[in-house]
């Protein structure tokens, strides 16, 4: 009798000091996860909507250095299959603050979004360069923050590139593939796009435009700027309803892309044209008033007295 009740003391004491594990364990966990991944929780359907970051650089095929922040393909994949799959989550949040990077692993997180069931939604915040903008435009519905950034440029080889014709060739495939998947989820016309991307002294060294909020949106790319509430507003919104989630995506793109394509004409948007910052002037120590006197705001008139100001 002594030894059973021995034994039930110490299957006691166990089962406390485990117990008292499971929160340490759950912490270790979701450190672990903040690490590899970026978040703290796998889609496991404990809240509605997941979230899902797309920061630092998409990483391809060859891993990149050690300091380097990265977005790893391999990690996002599974992610959104077990996002699809399980039926306790009903959206997706994107939050993109990202350089760009691998071509054919954005692309693929790209298409894997897209051809999602539930509603997504995306955000683009501080910037969605370059590979970042296809994943952004996935999205059922795109937001961007007023002082985000967009940078549309051409695709670029890094190591060793043999100089023969066919190596240009299908770095325009390549390119064919980005604008085409851009243009096909977007309101932004192909001659537009390709005006951007081409475009020459706007950014010092490289070609490219860079949009900034607001130009996102006049331009298509964007639906609607905003930030984290007004997304997740628009998460739950399209929640309630999938398939209008889904088929008013369908039918803004029919609108804007569809009629004119059959009609084999081309989309008619507004020019894009950038924001115009006004020209400073050289200061000039023998003027009494302000180095420079901005174009759009007047300087504050102050009374002279017999010293001056």
């Amino acid at each position: 009798m002594e030894l059973s009740q021995h034994a039930l003391d110490n299957t006691y004491e166990s089962n406390q000091e485990d117990q008292g594990q499971q929160p340490q364990q759950q912490q270790q966990a979701a450190l672990q996860n903040v690490r590899q991944l970026g978040q703290m929780n796998m889609p496991d359907g404990a809240v509605p909507f997941h979230v899902l970051s797309i920061i630092g650089q998409v990483e391809g095929h060859m891993v990149l250095p050690p300091r380097n922040k990265t977005t790893k393909y391999e990690h996002v994949i599974p992610q959104l299959v077990a996002i699809e799959q399980n039926p306790k989550i009903h959206g997706l949040l994107v939050i993109l603050n990202t350089v760009g990077g691998d071509i054919e692993a954005g692309l693929a997180i790209a298409e894997m979004i897209k051809t999602m069931t539930k509603p997504t939604v995306s955000l683009v915040i501080g910037g969605g360069h370059s590979i970042g903008t296809p994943i952004a435009v996935a999205a059922d519905y795109c937001f961007i923050s007023e002082t985000a950034t967009m940078t549309i440029h051409p695709i670029r080889l890094t190591g060793l590139v043999i100089g023969v014709p066919q190596t240009y060739d299908y770095l325009d495939k390549m390119q064919d593939r980005v604008i085409r998947f851009i243009v096909d989820n977007s309101r932004v016309s192909e001659d537009q796009l390709r005006d951007m991307m081409f475009r020459t002294g706007e950014l010092v060294r490289d070609v490219g435009t860079v949009l900034i909020g607001e130009d996102a949106l006049r331009c298509g790319l964007i639906d609607e700027l905003g930030g984290l509430g007004q997304a997740v507003s628009k998460l739950q919104m399209l929640t309630q309803n999938r398939e209008m989630a889904k088929s008013s995506k369908r039918q803004r793109l029919a609108l804007n892309i569809g009629y004119n394509r059959a009609q084999n004409q081309p989309m008619q948007y507004p020019t894009y044209q950038p924001i115009q910052y006004p020209e400073l002037q050289p200061y000039n120590p023998g003027q009494p008033s302000y180095p420079y006197q901005p174009q759009y705001a007047q300087p504050t008139q102050y009374n002279q007295g017999p010293g001056g100001m």
